[in-house]
């Protein structure tokens, strides 16, 4: 998959523009919301766990009812999501491999064949018809789409397209979604601006989008949901 700034770029924003950036507010919200979007992101990978039984778990409680691998799926993603926290709060977060393969390690721990690498061999997504780039192109792949991402002039459309870049390419055997959902909204919150957060409840209508993401060259269009639905969700933090 090829990132091109310039047309990402002529992609209207004008949805946007009651968002004025506010990095202690939008690193405040991140916090308090955290396990909301801990619950929702694990939601979406299939994980069976309720909110409050995340949140008994991520109180230091062991909920009873589920397999290990649904707890560990959580404790992953809390320990990346408070890794993320570290990284703004020092002003360490950097947009590049480094920094991307640090959050894999920690999001698919345990839960992929490896973790913190990029894949050696190909790999399916269900439901569509897509072949993943070869495992020999990711490095040269990464960095070059990066480079453009970095180009992207507005911070919301740079970080949607870096989680739509990162899922598409697959550079990882799992884990993919939730490590480049984590790049995105650490780039939101640096710039001062909410996460965006897909809900369980939106899950079907995400998963729609994301196959005809994969099945086709268009990004502008997937783009575009992610803005109105970012929109819609932090109505509330609009001026």
């Amino acid at each position: 998959m090829k990132i091109n700034s310039k047309e990402i770029n002529k992609i209207e924003t004008r949805l946007l523009l009651g968002f004025k950036p506010n990095p202690n507010l939008a690193f405040y919200l991140a916090k308090k919301d955290k396990i909301d979007f801990v619950y929702n992101t694990s939601a979406l990978e299939g994980n069976a766990m309720t909110y409050p039984e995340v949140q008994t778990l991520l109180e230091g409680t062991t909920v009873g009812g589920h397999t290990l691998s649904d707890e560990q799926q959580i404790l992953n993603q809390n320990t990346s999501v408070e890794y993320v926290f570290t990284l703004i709060e020092k002003d360490l977060f950097t947009l590049d491999r480094d920094t991307f393969m640090r959050l894999h390690s920690l999001v698919a721990k345990e839960e992929a064949l490896t973790w913190g690498v990029f894949r050696e061999s190909a790999v399916n997504i269900g439901g569509t018809e897509y072949q993943v780039p070869h495992a020999d192109t990711l490095e040269t792949l990464f960095d070059t789409g990066i480079r453009e991402i970095k180009k992207i002039n507005h911070p919301i459309l740079r970080a949607i397209t870096m989680f739509l870049f990162g899922a598409k390419c697959q550079f990882f055997y799992d884990g993919n979604k939730r490590t480049s959902r984590l790049m995105m909204n650490a780039i939101l919150i640096e710039a001062g601006y909410p996460i965006l957060n897909i809900k369980a409840k939106d899950r079907l209508g995400f998963n729609r989008m994301m196959l005809t993401f994969y099945d086709g060259d268009d990004i502008d269009t997937s783009i575009e949901y992610l803005i109105v639905y970012y929109t819609k969700e932090n109505k509330a933090l609009q001026t």
